[in-house]
């Protein structure tokens, strides 16, 4: 019985690279519209009163372990959200696509580290090739079959800020672990993303003071917020918390590498981009690490024995 809720729940985890791969075909189109900082405003707003109402409904809505834990959801909402997505956007003004593919796809490795050495969770080699298979695969992608690419990068702003988002992603994956063993997901999943959108709507006004353009935005491009508040970010984000909960910070981060192989079989699909025999090399390499890393079998630890 046991095995078979580990295998739902991974299966159920595929959903969240999914999701978020859905998401850089549908920001690419409203970014034609809307300023990047508005969009991630506008988009976390609109999703953070969903997931209001989604703890409301499960009755999780509680006062008291939301003043008790205040500054801990508001660390969440600064990493996972506003940091993010700011360094995010920002870095993609001063890198290409391919840096950032490469820069955000090493979040596993950095969660794998850190969530072994400083929060106790098991791992041994098999974790590690794992990682790095999938690593391996991804980069293969975003390289166009050419690994050569990746000794002729160089450290810029661009790759900086990007480096930020990472460290931003890696702190907000561990601060989840430990958060949701006193508070329910869905509620710090609202909170946290209500107050990174206060941030992320405060700094937009700042920097950008585009806001008067969102009621002129065409009927595509609300239709495309909607799907990034619904799809790309309450579902997402509770399904990612969950599996953080269910399986630990390592094997949930490890799905993190399926994003971007998602977003190349969407932008085909949908988009009628051509698919090539290193896309297929790639994909292989990157679903075979993310299943040797979830599947590796390990004891728990004591802190993980507690979760």
């Amino acid at each position: 019985m046991e095995k078979q809720n580990l295998t739902r729940t991974y299966l159920i985890l595929l959903l969240v690279p999914l999701f978020w791969g859905g998401a850089f075909g549908t920001t690419k189109h409203i970014l034609s519209e809307l300023p990047p900082l508005t969009t991630s405003a506008l988009r976390f707003i609109i999703a953070g009163l969903l997931l209001f109402i989604w703890s409301s409904w499960r009755r999780e809505l509680s006062w008291l372990p939301i003043k008790q834990n205040f500054f801990s959801l508001m660390a969440l909402g600064a990493t996972g959200v506003f940091s993010y997505n700011y360094f995010f956007s920002v870095g993609l003004q001063y890198t290409s696509a391919v840096t950032a593919a490469l820069i955000i796809v090493i979040n596993p490795v950095f969660t794998t580290c850190i969530a072994s050495f400083f929060m106790g969770e098991a791992w041994n080699w098999r974790t590690l090739l794992g990682v790095a298979i999938s690593l391996l695969g991804v980069s293969l992608v975003v390289s166009k079959g050419d690994l050569s690419i990746l000794t002729q990068m160089s450290i810029g702003v661009g790759e900086v800020y990007l480096f930020g988002s990472v460290a931003s992603w890696v702190v907000y994956t561990l601060i989840i672990k430990k958060m949701t063993r006193t508070i329910g997901t869905s509620l710090v999943t609202a909170v946290s993303t209500i107050m990174g959108a206060v941030m992320l709507l405060i700094i937009s006004i700042i920097k950008e003071d585009q806001w008067s353009k969102v009621m002129n935005v065409s009927s595509q491009t609300m239709l495309e917020i909607l799907y990034l508040a619904a799809f790309a970010t309450v579902i997402a984000f509770l399904l990612f918390n969950w599996g953080i909960q269910r399986i630990g910070a390592t094997k949930a981060a490890a799905y993190i590498n399926l994003m971007p192989i998602n977003a190349l079989w969407i932008a085909v699909f949908l988009y009628g981009e051509k698919i090539s025999t290193y896309h297929l090399i790639g994909m292989s390499l990157t679903i075979a690490g993310v299943f040797i890393t979830t599947q590796n079998k390990v004891q728990p630890t004591i802190l993980e024995a507690k979760g």
